[in-house]
């Protein structure tokens, strides 16, 4: 089996993939993205018979093509496979989600609610970076090329013939050769200068009214023209016919994925199975793609919330037809074929836009088919095309008993084709918006099944339908429901939901940013994200998030593997500009820390916290793994910040509880020159569905070395209201208080889950060790070395907290300078504390290590005080004397 790894694996090349794979190859990670369709050039697109029966998607039939066809039992769907995912057939539409829309748990028909756990205001500068890169603009229907656009005029008079707001949307489509250039049709397109994946001369817009068909001559500003060939310039690695099967978390971190190598000339029904690991797995396979595969793999990731396939939509999706619209007696032209596929919308408000009994909102836009799709309108008049036959017939009939029979044909010919009326005057509705939420995606025989139906849509659906009559009125057209209507069923292109967002595991999969609650690395980039229908074409709204999710990716895990932002910020600290350094140069550092303790409610000094939890049993404990993503600069940064990922488990808090952020600073400046601090900041939510926040510190200050053991194993902690960043502490909420500690024998596993990833990983190692000894060296050495008396404030030591300092550094600098360990008649310890001096002496230290696992038998010899040195800290902790986080 070939294995390899990389920092990122994008599953799906639609428009969360490809944002994500964009910004993230830009910040120089290494990013492999896995599309299981093929690559499509303009030119390649199926137009004829022949290749329209191969563009489907359905590798057990030998089937490699564009088109994914859904049909499950309330209704039906189809989605695209290739690179760029959706993109491809997509209308172009580029609207932003209704600010009102981004709604607060909102109830549902049968129970529940839907909660958008992001405003329009936190996405706006996401939706303006995705319009720039996808060159969104408005129809240019006040340009002479583009005026005579009917369909687009029928739409305006409608809507303001019925009061509603009509507008021009931003499309994802060149009209003109360059951004502010002057339009023009069939015009060569410049490359940006990212330049062009595909190679091929791209042309404007030639409104051809075949874009979800794919766009033949790339007018189209789809996902493998923008992001995707933006993201390979970048670095990202495309690979396309690679299908993923298999995702898994790894036990050292990281995931990793099985995925089949598709090969259309072969259509093997078998392909090998590949694997690949990496630190950072973003989902963007889809709705149906996502989901399926989480739900697939369910059992290897214990934990995952139970809203996993719940909130699915069809976005509102509804097709209808205007047929044969009059200007009073005269054929009004609609020309559905002339322009692209959708050129306006209509809105339709919301309730929650403060219009009473409004219902749920909609947006009503007008369709479009290639100029070929009309023959196929006119040929479905069946009973005008009989009469036409019939009356040519018997005119031929007629003629062939005539003594001058008419040899010129033409007209009868032209007769009998028509006058394209029904083509010219119908025209395709396309609506969507804000149905409800409740379709549950499960599987059902190792297949995707959807339970959804129209059931409990039933007002927003009567209530668009209305709406579409009322503009087939004014245009003087006949309304037609879609075939398929008198079922209740639909036809939906915008599949949303199945791994939804939530503020926590009990609302959703994945937190606001994407990433996958309890398992850190894991992100969902796509519609499967969506916690309800976005309402207007949903495209933008995910490619937005996307967005997003990557710049938080980007903060967070500017301490990730692989890159860190210039100029960003962590743990509330900005940074200046950085020189930027490959992934491959950076060394990774992890370990895994336990702690246990007990915890009050109501309690704001954690001493006191600890005793009311011990006195009425209430536990607290979290299991944290602390990653260091870049060795070199972590030791840089006077903070000294990693991330901390896990969990917490109280009982107070309703169980076990995954870190949704974390943050460890291990000896940051105190409030005094020889002071430090080992923090730590935990962002969760319990299980009542409230945000919380664990504000921990051990104190690491100027005192006798007994103190070395109780110091850097006793966590102080607050937890507060909220999620609370540091410089919000001294206004936030206390909900309790308490203390935790390390155990000696939680102490030795921890030594042995030290973990590098990158060059020099052994000497990554020593290079952190050293730092650490050395910072406990500084705070704890002797007093007389700055010239003044031993510190009296400290409990006195006992014979064996004496006796232990003989091993630690301390002890080592009063045997160099004369001062022997105090008599115990401990020979042994002599021996030790003269290993330490003369280790001290060359400056090095000992690592008991191989090149993934570290451990300090110093700091092991230096817990032997522990017994009488946490029995003063007891005292002092319980006497309300511990210290400040300051």
């Amino acid at each position: 089996m070939n294995r390899e790894h990389t920092d990122v694996v994008v599953v799906g090349s639609g428009f969360g993939g490809s944002v994500a794979a964009y910004r993230l190859a830009e910040a120089g990670l290494s990013v492999v993205v896995l599309e299981r369709g093929q690559d499509y050039p303009p030119g390649t697109f199926a137009r004829t018979p022949a290749q329209m029966s191969r563009a489907f998607w359905d590798p057990a039939e030998g089937l490699y093509g564009l088109y994914d066809v859904w049909g499950f039992r309330g209704f039906d769907s189809v989605v695209s496979s290739g690179l760029g995912g959706g993109s491809l057939i997509y209308a172009n539409v580029l609207l932003r989600k209704d600010e009102e829309w981004f709604v607060k748990e909102e109830a549902l028909p049968e129970g529940g609610y839907e909660t958008w756990p992001v405003s329009r205001q936190e996405l706006d500068p996401h939706y303006d970076a995705v319009e720039g890169m996808l060159g969104g603009t408005p129809y240019p229907l006040d340009h002479p090329a583009f005026a005579g656009t009917a369909k687009a005029h029928a739409m305006q008079d409608a809507a303001a013939e019925l009061g509603l707001d009509w507008q021009l949307p931003s499309l994802a489509v060149s009209f003109a050769p360059t951004p502010g250039a002057e339009p023009g049709l069939g015009l060569p397109i410049t490359d940006p200068k990212y330049g062009n994946l595909h190679g091929v001369q791209r042309r404007s817009c030639r409104l051809c009214g075949e874009c979800y068909l794919g766009c033949n001559d790339g007018a189209k500003n789809s996902l493998d023209h923008t992001y995707l060939s933006a993201a390979r310039h970048h670095g990202a690695d495309l690979r396309t016919l690679h299908e993923v099967r298999e995702i898994r978390p790894r036990p050292e971190g990281g995931y990793e994925v099985d995925y089949v190598h598709h090969d259309p000339l072969t259509k093997a029904r078998k392909p090998e199975s590949r694997t690949i690991s990496c630190d950072r797995l973003v989902l963007a396979a889809g709705a149906y793609g996502t989901t399926y595969l989480l739900l697939r793999n369910k059992a290897r990731f214990p934990g995952l919330s139970d809203a996993l396939g719940t909130r699915f939509s069809g976005n509102g999706d509804l097709l209808t037809f205007l047929l044969r619209a009059k200007d009073r007696d005269r054929l009004r032209p609609l020309d559905a074929s002339l322009g692209p596929t959708i050129t306006s919308a209509i809105r339709l408000p919301d309730e929650v836009d403060g219009v009473p009994g409004a219902g749920r909102g909609a947006y009503i836009e007008d369709g479009g088919y290639p100029n070929f799709v009309g023959w196929m309108v006119e040929e479905a008049d069946i009973a005008h095309e009989i009469s036409r036959i019939v009356r040519l017939m018997r005119e031929r009939f007629a003629a062939f008993f005539s003594h001058a029979p008419d040899t010129n044909l033409s007209g009868e010919v032209s007769e009998l084709i028509g006058d394209g009326a029904l083509s010219v005057s119908s025209l395709p509705l396309l609506g969507m918006g804000r149905d409800v939420p409740d379709g549950v995606l499960r599987l059902r025989g190792g297949r995707l099944d959807a339970d959804w139906t129209t059931k409990t849509s039933e007002e927003y659906f009567a209530r668009m339908r209305s709406t579409m009559k009322r503009i087939a009125a004014v245009l003087g057209a006949t309304y037609a429901d879609n075939p398929i209507w008198f079922r209740k069923r639909i036809i939906t292109v915008h599949p949303g939901g199945g791994a939804p967002m939530g503020r926590h595991p009990g609302e959703g999969v994945c937190d606001p940013f994407g990433e996958v609650h309890g398992f850190p690395g894991l992100y969902i980039a796509d519609g499967a994200a969506l916690p309800g229908a976005v309402g207007p074409n949903p495209s933008l709204t995910i490619a937005a998030l996307s967005d997003r999710m990557c710049t938080r990716l980007l903060e967070d895990t500017g301490r990730v593997h692989g890159t860190r932002p210039v100029g960003g910020a962590v743990n509330g600290t900005t940074r200046g500009s950085e020189v930027h350094r490959g992934a491959e140069e950076r060394t990774s550092l992890s370990f895994t820390e336990e702690m246990k303790g007990f915890f009050a409610e109501g309690e704001h000094a954690p001493g006191a916290g600890e005793q009311a939890g011990r006195d009425h049993g209430h536990r607290l404990g979290f299991r944290l793994t602390i990653t260091v993503d870049d060795v070199d600069r972590f030791l840089e940064e006077p903070e000294h910040t990693a991330r901390a990922e896990g969990w917490i488990d109280a009982a107070v808090c309703g169980g076990r509880c995954q870190i949704e952020r974390g943050w460890f600073n291990l000896f940051c400046p105190g409030s005094a020159p020889d002071r430090k601090l080992m923090r730590y900041r935990l962002h969760f939510t319990d299980a009542k569905g409230r945000p919380r926040t664990l504000s921990g510190w051990k104190d690491i200050r100027h005192r006798a070395a007994t103190r070395v053991w109780p110091d850097t194993t006793t966590l102080f902690f607050r937890i507060f209201e909220g999620h609370v960043m540091e410089s919000d502490d001294d206004e936030a909420a206390i909900a309790g208080a308490g203390i935790l500690r390390l155990g000696l024998d939680d102490f030795a596993r921890q030594l042995t889950t030290f973990r590098t990833e990158g060059p020099n990983g052994l000497a990554a190692l020593e290079r952190f060790g050293h730092f650490f000894l050395s910072e406990l060296w500084d705070v704890y050495r002797p007093k007389l070395f700055h010239g003044h008396a031993p510190d009296t404030t400290d409990a006195p030591q006992t014979a064996a907290g004496s006796a232990a300092t003989a091993t630690d550094p301390e002890a080592a600098a009063d045997f160099k300078n004369g001062t022997a360990p105090q008599a115990t008649g401990d020979a042994q310890a002599v021996a030790d504390a003269q290993a330490v001096a003369d280790a001290q002496a060359v400056g090095d230290f000992e690592v008991v290590a191989n090149s993934e696992t570290l451990a300090f038998p110093e700091l092991v010899a230096a817990s032997e005080v522990a017994t009488d040195s946490q029995v003063a800290a007891d005292s002092e902790a319980a006497a309300g004397n511990e210290p400040s986080p300051a």
